[in-house]
């Protein structure tokens, strides 16, 4: 169900390329951003802002281009992104409905029914950046539902190997489920080719869940 309209007014602000994590905590001291060709933009929700677990910081400490930024809505991708850009050559990543089988591959790139578009090669081929939900589910569901000109993207689907890492824990609502630096590591080494790109990214998340596990 759409979320109401009346909610609090946008906090919005851009995030600083660190982790965030606190002295002592941050998992992304001594990483060099990766010089990645496919620009990324989170759009996390605020009250996931200081999730223990949370990895939208992560994203932009790992990636040259990357940006952050806290809110509820916007009026379009341009002003999230703080730049003219056009909506027709970024793409982004939302769970949606459950993919059926037609979606073989790790990364797929639907339409607005979430059928598979017919040329994935010129698809991918044309996207020059993507945009992420950061949050839990239901706050994911929130800023889809408030920034309507997302549909104006290109929506893409990843249906990955193997389950977030996790594990138990943070909840996921579905098995295909990722965090977010995860999302953005399967998707912008599977659009660049380059599975090193993705071990970078996930370096410092798997820091974090290890880190975590030994309190």
């Amino acid at each position: 169900m759409p979320v109401p309209m009346t909610l609090e007014p946008t906090l919005e602000r851009a995030i600083p390329a660190h982790c965030r994590k606190g002295a002592g905590a941050c998992v992304c001291a001594g990483v060099e951003p990766f010089a990645n060709r496919h620009r990324v933009l989170v759009l996390q929700h605020p009250q996931e802002q200081d999730a223990a677990l949370g990895t939208a910081c992560v994203v932009t400490a790992t990636l040259r281009q990357a940006v952050l930024k806290v809110g509820l809505s916007w009026p379009n991708l341009s002003r999230a992104l703080g730049e003219n850009v056009d909506p027709k050559k970024w793409g982004v990543l939302y769970l949606g409905p459950r993919p059926d089988q037609k979606l073989q591959s790790v990364l797929t790139l639907v339409d607005r029914k979430g059928e598979p578009l017919p040329d994935q090669k010129a698809a991918r081929a044309g996207l020059e950046g993507i945009v992420l939900l950061d949050g839990s589910w239901s706050q994911a569901k929130a800023l889809w539902w408030r920034n309507a000109w997302l549909l104006k993207l290109t929506r893409v689907v990843l249906t990955p190997g193997q389950p977030s890492r996790y594990g138990t824990l943070r909840k996921e609502p579905r098995r295909e489920s990722l965090s977010t630096v995860e999302s953005a590591a399967l998707a912008l080494s599977e659009l660049a080719g380059d599975p090193a790109l993705a071990a970078h990214m996930v370096a410092p998340f798997e820091r974090m869940l290890a880190g975590y596990r030994q309190r």
